[in-house]
């Protein structure tokens, strides 16, 4: 499965992926539903940047943004800007974003290159360095970039992979952060 999580990732974008592997519209980016599952905690973290540990139990009641990424990838980075628009219009009013950095090459394994990758980028949110893929399994993500937003209750409420539907996915934040 890594071969084909690592071919997917170095295709020039989600078209490409998709002939690997295909992905239908509707898996795509999926709105938020009464059937959602119950997020899977943060696994196999070794090391967090520019927070303490985290775990999903101690963020009941906020939304949270799971962001997979690698910051050798360019579909990742240029989701960056709108995720960090993100997490700074809607701190204040409840949205936690967390990167989950997990590598596709021997180099983003190293946690000196995150680092420098995150101040480069900008990136003030916490992030988890994912090296052994054990949230990623957990979320049974096989995409990078990939979206995943929780609930307040602690369930996967919208998903979305790869680059655009900007729009889309701030509208479903701004949903979910208005439920009680």
């Amino acid at each position: 499965m890594l071969s084909r999580i690592k071919g997917m990732a170095a295709c020039a974008g989600l078209a490409a992926c998709a002939a690997i592997a295909p992905v239908a519209p509707a898996q795509a980016a999926a709105p938020a539903d009464a059937g959602a599952r119950t997020a899977p905690e943060f696994a196999g973290i070794d090391t967090w940047l520019n927070s303490p540990p985290l775990t999903l139990a101690q963020l009941r009641g906020k939304v949270v943004l799971i962001d997979f990424w690698t910051f050798a990838c360019g579909n990742c980075v240029n989701t960056l800007p709108a995720v960090k628009a993100w997490h700074r219009k809607y701190r204040d009013q409840g949205l936690v974003v967390v990167g989950v950095h997990t590598p596709e090459f021997p180099f983003e394994r190293d946690t000196g290159n995150v680092q420098r990758a995150i101040e480069r980028f900008g990136i003030t949110y916490p992030v988890a360095q994912d090296n052994r893929y054990a949230t990623w399994a957990a979320y049974d993500n096989q995409y990078w970039p990939a979206f995943y937003l929780i609930d307040k209750q602690g369930r996967v409420a919208y998903t979305h992979v790869g680059e655009g539907d900007y729009a889309q996915t701030e509208a479903a934040i701004a949903k979910l952060l208005a439920q009680p």
